[in-house]
């Protein structure tokens, strides 16, 4: 079976073609368009900006994803037919969803297949299962080690920390949340924005803020600890 997976949440235009054998998965194309750069200039992501890029990107990228050869020893060019189509159908910038959630609507409409709606939040728990295939990357405060499927021991307590969400999730089975708690105002990743910009750092914020913190004295600052006795 071949998935093709779409993600237009937010300031990238992201396809994926992940090929499954017996429930083997095996990732066959990743194709990411990045707009860090056009979004730079108003120092933040702009939906409408976003929404038009992505409309702009998604129809070469669909082409270069269905067209060209994949892994598994396809080496003439012949269009590939996805057997489903997997697409972010939230949380996100409105616009943005529109351009990816419209395609796959029509894309189902020609080839006949089903669409599977996907909440992207879901997608950042699962992603920490995933194998690390590039560990220079991860903050060295971190053990990595990677797991597989079977490996998730239950009930999982999840903190998603993403640009736009801080929440905290029990999964008492796959594909089974309960939401226990999240921030009231802005999250984290936001959070990161705001001192970037107060900053006048480059953007985005996050990366910067962190490159400067990680030269900083993790103790200058006594933070007090909340909720210590609850």
């Amino acid at each position: 079976m071949l998935i093709l997976g779409i993600e237009t949440s937010c300031d990238e235009t992201s396809l994926a073609l992940l090929e499954d054998k017996g429930g083997k998965f095996t990732l066959q194309k990743n194709l990411i368009f990045s707009q860090t750069i056009t979004h730079a200039k108003y120092g933040g992501v702009v939906p409408e900006v976003a929404a038009r890029a992505h409309m702009e990107k998604i129809a070469m990228m669909l082409e270069e994803a269905l067209y060209s050869p994949i892994k598994s020893g396809n080496d003439k060019k012949k269009r590939l037919r996805p057997d489903v189509i997997a697409v972010t159908a939230g949380p996100g910038l409105a616009t943005a969803l529109l351009v990816g959630v419209e395609t796959a609507r029509t894309l189902a409409y020609l080839w006949k297949k089903p669409v599977v709606a996907v909440n992207h939040l879901a997608g950042h728990i699962y992603a920490n299962w995933l194998p690390v295939s590039h560990p220079e990357i991860v903050s060295r405060n971190l053990k990595i080690r990677a797991f597989v499927r079977d490996d998730i021991k239950f009930p999982a307590l999840c903190l998603i920390i993403s640009g736009g969400h801080t929440e905290l999730v029990i999964m008492k089975k796959h594909l089974k949340y309960k939401l226990i708690g999240q921030t009231r105002d802005d999250a984290v990743g936001e959070c990161f924005d705001k001192v970037g910009k107060i900053l006048k750092l480059p953007y985005p914020g996050g990366p910067e803020v962190a490159k400067h913190a990680a030269k900083g004295n993790p103790a200058a600052i006594k933070f007090p600890r909340p909720m210590i006795d609850s």
